[in-house]
């Protein structure tokens, strides 16, 4: 579920949950509202934590380790 599902849902079930005030038989529809919002908000949620997850850039190389032979020659 993408992040633009996951805001329509917010949006459908806050609709539903506060703006709605008809019945339906056998159908609470500002519970169905309100699972609906928590849904969106679960996958936002979880939409947000993989796209981190992502992003994660990583670290740069280290630089070579660059060892001296300090023995005189001759």
């Amino acid at each position: 579920m993408g992040m633009g599902a996951c805001i329509g849902l917010i949006t459908v079930g806050a609709i539903l949950t506060f703006a709605v005030n008809w019945h339906m038989h056998g159908v609470n529809v500002h519970l169905a509202g309100l699972i609906m919002m928590v849904v969106g908000f679960v996958g936002l949620n979880a939409y947000v934590a993989i796209y981190k997850r992502r992003r994660v850039q990583p670290p740069p190389p280290a630089a070579p380790v660059v060892e001296e032979d300090h023995r005189m020659v001759r």
